[in-house]
């Protein structure tokens, strides 16, 4: 593989908030391994999403550069969400060819960097690579094997293969981990929030056709579990995300405009007369950050 880099640059980018207890290791097995004894990789960039822990610091002491994520491009306004740190990342980055993986992987190994590198290195027709796995559900004393992944079942594989059915074979469609060449990534759209990686499939697709697209299996991912009410809230940002590009194509006729969503949870004391549910309204609005290379040449001094 790294004879096949051929002089090209590659950099692997971690998006990071409140991660301070698995990005130290992430970053130096994938240093050890990838920069140090191979070679492989040239550049290792963790985007802080404003943590509120010491992600930065524990990530810049495994070897990592960090960049926070609104000093990068420092002159647009500031949006939010992964999908953001994702295009601050690509926008700080320099590789030719960009990996991305999250920074809550447990137990990560370095191939879940060179796997996904491998097509792109061995393939020139290949332009975007998406990793899968099982996801076991970890719950007290209990391992679902493939119990992971709640959302993309209940809501991004429906999506899929109701409206974009030639992306129905990918396993994991909201996998964080994924490898595409720079080029390619500077040409599309970014979805600020959760709604970032089915965009990014979406975009993908219309962009290069599925036979530039490949999926690797990278075995198992380990990772923490959010609570039902954070999926619903993720959930909501997909389905906005894949509103807007089925407005895009003319199969919807506008955008959704209302992004609150409502919730209702146990209060832990009872309200008044007794009532055991509290409302919770939360604005799930996505962004939309602009092809990157669009953004640049318009900061281009005129002659």
């Amino acid at each position: 593989m790294v004879e096949q880099k051929d002089g090209r640059r590659i950099s692997v980018v971690l998006p990071a908030r409140d991660e301070a207890a698995t990005i130290g290791r992430i970053v130096a097995v994938v240093r050890d391994a990838l920069v140090d004894r191979t070679g492989l990789v040239d550049e290792i960039l963790v985007v802080d999403s404003r943590s509120r822990d010491a992600t930065a610091e524990v990530a810049r002491a495994a070897g990592a550069t960090v960049v926070r994520q609104d000093g990068v491009l420092a002159d647009l306004e500031p949006a939010h969400g992964k999908g953001e740190a994702l295009w601050k990342g690509l926008a700080a980055s320099s590789g030719d060819l960009v990996a991305a993986i999250d920074a809550d992987l447990r137990d990560v190994e370095p191939d879940f960097v060179s796997g996904l590198l491998g097509p792109l290195l061995d393939d020139p027709d290949v332009a975007f690579v998406k990793g899968f796995y099982h996801r076991p559900l970890i719950g007290d004393g209990t391992v679902d094997v493939d119990g992971g992944g709640r959302v993309s079942e209940l809501v991004a594989r429906p999506l899929l293969n109701l409206a974009w059915p030639r992306l129905a074979g990918f396993v994991q469609p909201l996998a964080g981990e994924f490898a595409a060449r720079r080029e390619l990534l500077e040409a599309i759209p970014f979805a600020t929030g959760y709604g970032v990686e089915l965009g990014m499939l979406v975009d993908v697709l219309h962009r290069v056709g599925l036979d530039a697209m490949a999926q690797v299996d990278l075995g198992v991912r380990v990772h923490r579990h959010h609570d039902l009410q954070t999926l619903g809230r993720m959930s909501a940002q997909i389905q906005l995300a894949a509103s807007t590009r089925l407005a895009r194509q003319g199969v919807l006729t506008r955008s959704p405009e209302a992004t609150t969503l409502v919730q209702f949870r146990r209060p832990s004391a009872p309200g008044p007369g007794g009532l055991d549910r509290e409302v919770v309204e939360t604005d799930v609005a996505v962004e939309e950050r602009p092809p990157l290379r669009e953004v640049r040449v318009r900061s281009q001094p005129v002659a």
